[in-house]
Formats: C-alpha cells, sequence, structure tokens
C-alpha cells in the first residue's frame, strides 16, 4: 500500500517503516467495518418504510382508516417510537459491550453483536402488522448495532499504525454511509418494483446482510494485540502485532511499539496502585484529571455529533425533501438515495486525502462552521420561501435542496468520521473500553432524543418546521467554539503517547517509536560496514 505516502502527509508517516502499512490491517479493519453498516442500513430502511402506503395499510395508519389527520399524528408517534426503539436497544448494548470486551476480547464481542442484530433483523421482517413484534426486533436489533459502535472503533484503533489511524477508524464512517446508501435503493427498488407487503418486507429482511458478513468475516481475523497487552498476554501480543505490522518480533520498530505499550500500563498502574476492580477503572477514570478530561470530551463530542442534526435528516430525510418541495413518494425516496451517495463519497474523499494530514482538530472547526450555514439557510428558506402544493420549485428551493446534499458532504469531512477516531485513540489503555462505551452509549441516548423530537419538531417548529433547521444550525456554531479551546490535535501520535498528551505519563525518555526504529537500523548498517572494513583490513 505505498500509495498512502503519497495522499498521507504527517510526520509518523515519514519515520515509520513502510512494510507497516499493508493489506492485513486494511482488510481487518474492513472485515470489522461491517459493524457500522449494520448502524447504516437500519437508518436507511427505516426511513424508506416509514413512508411506504403498504406498511401504512399493515400497521392500520392508512388515511383511508383514520382520516389524514389522525393518520398523520399516529404516523408521526409511531416514527418516532419505531426509531427509538432501536435507539433504546443500542444505548443497552453499548454499555453492556464494555464488560464483554474487557473480560473475553474485542473479537468475541463483535461475534455477539453480528448475532444479536441478524436475530432483530429477522423478528421485524416476520412483525406482519404486529407493533409489539415489530418492537421487540427493534430493540434486539439495536442491542448488536450500539455493541458494534463501541467495539468496532476501538478495535480497529488498538491494530492500526498510528500514522494512518485516522483512515482505517474512519473506515467505520465510511461502511456506515455505505450501508446507509445501499439501503435507500433497496427501499427504491422495493417500492418500484415490488407489490404489498413484499415493499417492505424485503428491506427489512436485507438487514440482516450486513450482520452475516460481520460475522464470517471476522472468524477469519485477530484479537487486538493491546488487549492482549491489558491482559499480561505479551507473546500473543507479539505475535499479533508481528503478523498485523508485517514485521519480524525482533523488528526493532515492533519492539519500540511494544516497549510503549509496557511503559503506558505500567504507569497506568502505578496512578491506582495496581488496581484492576470495576471500582479501581472508576477511580481511575474520574479522579485522574488526563483521564477525567478525555472521558467528558469524548462524551461532549458525542453530543455534539447528534445535535449537529444529521441523524433527524437520515432518519427523516423523505419528510424534510417532501417539505423541500420533491413531491410523491418514488421521488423523495430517490432524492434520499442521491443523499446517501453524496455521504458515501463526501466520507471516502475524506479519509484518503484528509482525515490524517488535515487532522482532527482542522476538520471539526471548518465543518461545524460550514454546515451551521446550510442549516440556516434551511431554515430561512422553509420560513419565507416555502413550497406550496402544485407549485413548481423556486431557484431557493433548488439551492435549499443543494443545501441539504452540502450539509451531508461536511458533516462526513468532520463531525462523521472523526468522532469515532477521536474517542477511541485519546483513552489509556486500561480506560478505553470503558471510554468508548460512555461515548457511545451518549450517542445512542441523543439519537434517541433527536429521533423523539424530530418528528413533532418538524411539525411544530414554525410554518413547515423552520425553527428545526435554526435549532441544530446554533449548535453546529457552538461546536466550533469547544474545539476551538478543549481540543488538542492528535494525528500521527501513537496510542501510547495520548497519555503524555493529556498530562497522564511522560514519555521524554522514551525515544518515539519511528526514530527508535531508524536509529537501530542505522547502527546496524554501520556495524555492517564496520565489519565489511575490517576484514578488508
Amino acid at each position: 500500500m505505498g500509495f498512502l505516502q503519497t495522499f498521507v502527509r504527517n510526520e509518523a508517516m515519514k519515520v515509520d517503516p513502510p512494510e507497516i502499512y499493508n493489506w492485513r490491517v486494511f482488510l481487518l479493519a474492513c472485515a470489522s467495518c461491517f459493524g457500522g453498516t449494520l448502524f447504516g442500513m437500519d437508518i436507511g430502511i427505516i426511513t424508506g418504510v416509514l413512508k411506504l402506503p403498504a406498511f401504512d395499510d399493515r400497521y392500520g395508519l392508512s388515511a383511508g382508516k383514520l382520516g389524514a389527520a389522525e393518520a398523520k399524528k399516529r404516523l408521526a408517534d409511531l416514527s418516532a417510537n419505531i426509531v427509538s426503539v432501536m435507539q433504546a436497544g443500542a444505548f443497552a448494548g453499548a454499555l453492556a459491550a464494555y464488560p464483554i470486551a474487557d473480560r473475553y476480547g474485542r473479537k468475541p464481542g463483535l461475534l455477539v453483536a453480528a448475532a444479536f442484530a441478524a436475530i432483530g433483523g429477522a423478528i421485524q421482517t416476520a412483525s406482519s402488522g404486529s407493533i409489539a413484534a415489530l418492537y421487540v426486533g427493534r430493540f434486539v436489533e439495536g442491542l448488536g448495532l450500539g455493541a458494534a459502535t463501541m467495539l468496532t472503533p476501538t478495535y480497529i484503533s488498538e491494530n492500526a499504525p498510528r500514522a494512518v489511524r485516522g483512515m482505517l477508524v474512519g473506515l467505520y464512517q465510511f461502511f456506515e454511509t455505505m450501508g446507509a446508501m445501499v439501503a435507500f435503493w433497496i427501499g427504491y427498488g422495493a417500492l418500484v418494483n415490488q407489490t404489498g407487503d413484499s415493499t417492505w418486507q424485503v428491506p427489512l429482511a436485507m438487514q440482516c446482510l450486513p450482520a452475516v458478513l460481520l460475522f464470517v468475516s471476522m472468524l477469519f481475523f485477530n484479537e487486538s494485540p493491546r488487549w492482549f497487552a491489558r491482559t499480561d498476554q505479551w507473546e500473543k501480543s507479539t505475535s499479533v502485532l508481528s503478523y498485523v505490522r508485517k514485521l519480524p518480533p525482533e523488528h526493532p520498530y515492533l519492539q519500540a511499539e511494544l516497549q510503549e505499550m509496557r511503559r503506558q500500563l505500567a504507569e497506568e498502574l502505578a496512578n491506582v496502585n495496581g488496581g484492576t476492580s470495576w471500582w479501581a477503572l472508576q477511580k481511575e477514570m474520574w479522579t485522574i484529571a488526563g483521564n477525567r478530561n478525555r472521558a467528558l470530551i469524548s462524551i461532549f463530542l458525542m453530543v455534539c455529533q447528534q445535535m449537529t442534526g444529521t441523524n433527524a435528516v437520515n432518519y427523516y430525510a423523505p419528510t424534510i425533501f417532501t417539505d423541500l418541495g420533491v413531491t410523491g413518494n418514488a421521488n423523495s425516496l430517490l432524492a434520499t438515495g442521491v443523499y446517501g451517495i453524496v455521504k458515501w463519497v463526501s466520507c471516502g474523499l475524506f479519509l484518503v486525502f484528509l482525515a490524517d494530514t488535515l487532522g482532527r482538530k482542522k476538520s471539526f472547526i471548518w465543518t461545524g462552521a460550514a454546515m451551521g450555514v446550510a442549516m440556516f439557510y434551511l431554515g430561512f428558506y422553509v420560513r419565507f420561501d416555502a413550497p406550496k402544493a402544485g407549485a413548481p420549485v423556486s431557484a431557493a428551493g433548488y439551492i435549499a435542496l443543494v443545501a441539504v446534499y452540502l450539509f451531508a458532504a461536511f458533516f462526513q469531512f468532520g463531525w462523521g468520521p472523526v468522532c469515532w477516531i477521536y474517542v477511541s485513540e485519546i483513552p489509556s489503555a486500561r480506560l478505553r473500553s470503558l471510554n468508548v462505551s460512555l461515548a457511545a452509549a451518549t450517542q445512542w441516548l441523543f439519537n434517541f432524543v433527536v429521533a423523539q423530537a424530530t418528528p413533532h419538531m418538524l411539525n411544530d417548529a414554525g410554518a413547515n418546521g423552520y425553527g428545526t433547521y435554526f435549532i441544530f444550525g446554533c449548535f453546529c456554531f457552538g461546536m466550533v467554539a469547544f474545539v476551538v479551546f478543549c481540543i488538542p490535535e492528535t494525528k500521527g501520535i501513537s496510542l501510547e503517547r495520548m497519555d503524555e498528551l493529556f498530562g497522564v505519563a511522560d514519555f521524554k525518555d522514551v525515544e518515539d517509536v519511528g526514530v527508535a526504529a531508524q536509529h537501530a537500523v542505522e547502527a546496524e548498517i554501520e556495524e555492517k560496514n564496520a565489519n565489511v572494513h575490517v576484514e578488508r583490513v
């Protein structure tokens, strides 16, 4: 993967051995990122299913049975509940994944998450008009999705080389957007080509596909080398790290990386007198300033991510496009499908060209401001030039549609992938699972809040819900200030030296892994040259 040196520009890329940027770690990341596809497929599929007439008929929500006003109200309530029950399960799954990941490992946790997601999808498909069964399926699937959101970024960050960690962890978001994009087109294809209950059953059944792919693919990959180190299994840690880095165990770079891991764990244990119990970890997280700061930053970043309004658009995109003047179920779903393509392509461009070059902090800042501008334009358009039934879309309306797509692109260039990158790389070794678990649970909690509130905001926050866009826009601008003052840059820094960045450890007497490897290689070359010179003499 030598092409990476062309696109990724940071100090670590200059000094680390090129062998570590190999297909093994890339495929490992892709396999685990089917956990992101679970989330994306759910967002895309439920978005389309909620707009299908056959679904409304099966669940007793058609206007012909209830009247237009009552049907609209009940559909808004059911939309919020169907979406939110999954978030409740995901919240529980994200928290439950932490003890599993710490005790049994990251890989077994991902396998369990895949199993729950597949079972939940199957229950939803077979619900056949039973709202209770649909809710149960949503909750069970949510358990798997929530666990995957905690486990996938953690697993990748602990395997990834530092210079491209942003790109590899960001693949989680890339696979999520891919899942959402594919799901939108599944829903569109079902609407156009299927009839009756199959228009919604086929999309719901397809939710099981990424779960199966995650389970099968993870069977072929290794456990995290840093989990082995954390559990004092150093021989296995060395063996796995050697395989992932594609370097022999005695290579200076590998030995330097293992030395950093030992040093980090030793200093963390010293901070709490060697405690390993649940209470000791809680004390370590909340009483040590550097650890507490990292936990609070992770939690607040996930609050901010949801308050951009991204999942309000994701879940209710067809409704929003209708409000902007795109009429007809097919046209609304088609516009939503294009929205998914924009997100996927934007995320891919960001990961290749900017994630590890521009860095985390600058990505947060410029995209936060840009999303705020897009949201404010949508608010002003809906307030002052709202589309009218039967009338053609105005020029301002077309710009509003572009603003939705630009918002999607801006999110994928910053707050979408970078939040997951950041919260998985800054925690200490002993607290990584707990820290990411809290961050993921926070993400799902506020995902839940936004999902519950959005349909009512779109109905009640001013004409056509224009106030919804102003509220989210204000949050976007506020997030920029938070990042400017509270977020340090982390690109190219090893996981172990995050403790130093946040003032918990001192690595001044430990040479940088890349520099140490270079010095060792140079010393070996000099020794060989000296031996050759002696032989000639």
